[in-house]
Parts: structure tokens; sequence; C-alpha cells
């Protein structure tokens, strides 16, 4: 008990800079479709209810990539090696991290890395306190772009990135491909990426897990209006939008919408903006992948796939990518 009180984890903290952030947010609001990036889902509220979003039974991501990371974390530890820096992006509540890192008896750091601060925080000190063998080296920033890494007291061999989640799929094409030059940059030379991905299979199954009957991904959706009326200034009315999440087939990939149940306007930033009853507002959309079509994804950003572990239904996949 007296470990757990005394070890914790020493937080780096990049400098975020708000105007950009609302810029980047202006931008894409301004678009004959209007966005919102998924990466403001995740204050401490939207963390909390995603936590909820994993144990949900429709939602079925989590709980086959729990089984995977259960079943074959000792081969997964292989390709990790020794004495390695192990960063992980959009780190979260770190569940998956720690049936890892029970395979990981010589790791050079564990880093963290998410944009909510609090919940980073956190996690990072249970996790400290749970592994007192590890260094935990946290950083607070937005993953998306290239940032520092903290210096271990042990020099690590490589470093290997950990995606786990199938966040990957949040991303269009471009903006994948974009988030896996950044993880090879920071994986560094002889590195590598541990990446979970969601496997294509029945639409109805991916549509039941982002419909769930508790209303848990509603209330998750409609949060990031809160936090940009919070955090950024805006006056979304949040009574008058509705989650809808459908599969497109043709893209591949499960979308979430804002949905306006009025005509109506809203201002941020000093601009305001006009919203048409039925209008949506896209905030994720979740691409479903084959091995192949990963493998030659991330090949375009210098990885080559070289191990991967599945389910036996092949729902998910977790892979482990290597740097030329």
């Amino acid at each position: 008990m007296s470990s757990r009180s005394q070890r914790s984890a020493y937080l780096t903290e990049q400098d975020d800079n708000v105007n950009d952030e609302l810029e980047e947010i202006l931008e894409s609001l301004g678009q004959p479709q209007k966005t919102i990036s998924p990466k403001y889902f995740y204050d401490k509220r939207g963390s909390k209810l995603f936590d909820q979003i994993c144990n949900l039974p429709e939602y079925y991501p989590t709980r086959t990539e729990l089984a995977i990371m259960k079943a074959f974390a000792g081969d997964m530890a292989q390709r990790v090696g020794r004495q390695a820096s192990l960063i992980e992006f959009g780190s979260g509540s770190s569940l998956k991290i720690r049936i890892l890192l029970q395979h990981l008896a010589e790791l050079a750091a564990y880093v963290p890395v998410d944009i909510s601060r609090e919940h980073l925080v956190a996690a990072a000190n249970d996790i400290a306190a749970d592994f007192p063998h590890v260094e935990v080296l946290p950083v607070a920033a937005d993953f998306t772009h290239p940032f520092e890494l903290p210096s271990p007291k042990i020099p690590p061999v490589k470093n290997v990135v950990y995606f786990p989640g199938s966040t990957i799929g949040n991303f269009s094409p471009e903006g994948a491909l974009e988030l896996l030059r950044v993880m090879y940059q920071e994986a560094g030379e002889k590195g590598g990426l541990l990446i979970g991905i969601d496997l294509q299979k029945d639409p109805e199954i991916i549509e039941r897990a982002y419909n769930d009957a508790a209303g848990i991904t509603a209330a998750f959706n409609l949060n990031v209006l809160r936090r940009l009326n919070n955090e950024f200034g805006a006056n979304f009315d949040l009574r008058a939008y509705e989650h809808e999440a459908i599969y497109n087939e043709n893209a591949g990939r499960i979308e979430m919408y804002l949905v306006s149940t009025k005509d109506q306007q809203f201002s941020l930033g000093g601009r305001q903006f006009q919203v048409e009853r039925g209008e949506r507002i896209l905030t994720e959309h979740s691409h479903k992948y084959t091995l192949e079509g990963f493998a030659e994804l991330a090949a375009r950003a210098g990885f080559h796939l070289e191990d991967y572990w599945a389910d036996a239904n092949k729902m998910f996949a977790v892979c482990y990518c290597g740097r030329d």
C-alpha cells in the first residue's frame, strides 16, 4: 500500500497553442461538410464516457482486443524487446498496456501520451504504482503532431509506438498516413509500431456498436459541443442536436454525426455559423481495414508489417510493424 501512495509519474507538458486549435476548429466548421476533429472528444468527461463505452455489450472492439492481448501479450513483448521505450499514443485509461507491461520486465520506460491531461496523470500514476520497476514518463500533448520525447534514466535501445483501440481508423486515409509518419519519426531508427486495427465485417455489427441502447455513445458525441462551449467560448445549444451513426459501405467506415434538429446558428471565435434543420456535423469516422490494406498504408509511411495477432472470428487485429 505504501508503494502505491508514494510512487508517481513525472509529467511532461508540451506547448499547446489554443489559438492554433481554435483556427483548426474554425476551418473545419467553415467547410461545406462541417466537421469537428475526434481528438476533441477526450476532455475529462469525454474520456470517462469513452471508458463506459468500452464496457457496453454492443461495443465489440475493446473486449475483442483485450482478449487478443491476453492471449498473445508474450509474443508482442518479444517483438517490443528488451530495454525499449514504449510510447503509447492516446493512452486514455491505459487498460491494455497493463497486460503488456506484465510481460515487459526490462523496459527502459513507458511514455503515455494523451491530450486529456487530468485523465493522463491519474492513469500514469496508477501505472507507476502498480509497476514500480517501470519508469513512467507521461507527456500531455497532441500526438497528431510531432512532440519531444522525455529522456529515460535508462537509455532505450529502441522506441516502440503503441497505438491500441483501432483509433487509426478515426482518421481519413490521408490523415492516417500523416499520423503514421509522425509515429515513424517518434519511433526512430530500429523502432517499431504495435497498433490495433478494426477489421471489415458485417455492417450491422458495426452500426450496433456505435448506437448503443443505453445512449452512452450519444452522450459522448454531444460532449464535444459541450467542450467547445467550455474551452473555446462557443454557444452550441446541446438540446438542438442529435447523435447519428451510419455505416458507409463505399468508404468502408462508420460515420458519426451531430444532426441539427432545427434551423439555428452558433458563434465561435467571433464568427457566426448558420446551421439548417437536418444538417449534419461530422465528428468521427472509423475505417475498417483488411490486413492487406493496412499493410499498404503502413508501407507508405515507411513501416513494414512483420506480424499480427487476431481473434478467431477475424473481428480485430493487433499488428507489429518494423521501421525501414
